[in-house]
């Protein structure tokens, strides 16, 4: 069931994609050189999310970049959980593709990876919203980007779902998917909480 998109090529998109560039190439920057006022900021925003431990252990380090804007946060969130996304949806199609799995297995496993790569599609289109909020048609774009990554998380699990029903992957790739995935989805969740709670 291979699902294709390949049309997001807007301006908005474009421009999420520098500000996401932005917020994963700044390695130097250390804490010791954040304000503290920064820090804090993400901490604050982190406590109230659904998952606080994993929101404030992976978005302190955006902390330079983030300041104290709610909507740069934002996008650092959705970077964290596209990045979560491609891993996990990597680590599936590296155990789809091993040659001891059997037939039900590997059709299990590469639709829980269409799922994952689904995932990081609407997350992609969450960003192409978020980078339209400044015009005319805010309220629009908003509830668009609350949709797409709602719509992120019930792709992930599917795929959980679809591992699970029937047993038909075997316990130790099961546990592995499922631990995977789980990281996923505490990501975007913690990233759909700080959409939801932008204005």
């Amino acid at each position: 069931m291979e699902i294709l998109h390949s049309n997001i090529t807007n301006k908005p998109y474009l421009l999420t994609l520098l500000l996401l560039l932005l917020l994963t190439s700044n390695p130097k920057i250390s804490c010791s050189n954040v304000p503290k006022s920064y820090t804090n900021f993400v901490k604050k925003s982190c406590n109230a999310t659904t998952y606080p431990t994993v929101c404030t252990k992976t978005l302190s380090r955006y902390a330079a970049t983030v300041r104290a804007s709610p909507i740069r946060l934002c996008s650092a969130a959705l970077s964290v959980a596209t990045q979560s996304a491609r891993g996990c949806s990597a680590v599936v199609t590296g155990l789809a593709a091993r040659k001891d799995v059997s037939r039900p297995e590997a059709r299990a496993l590469k639709d829980c990876m269409w799922g994952l790569k689904d995932a990081v599609y609407q997350l992609r289109r969450t960003a192409g919203a978020m980078a339209s909020l400044g015009g005319a048609d805010r309220e629009f774009q908003w509830a668009n980007a609350k949709t797409y990554a709602s719509a992120a998380i019930t792709d992930a699990d599917t795929c959980v779902d679809g591992i699970i029903e029937g047993r038909k992957v075997g316990r130790a790739v099961r546990s592995r998917i499922k631990g995977c995935v789980s990281d996923v989805e505490r990501r975007i969740s913690n990233a759909l909480y700080l959409i939801n709670h932008l204005y």
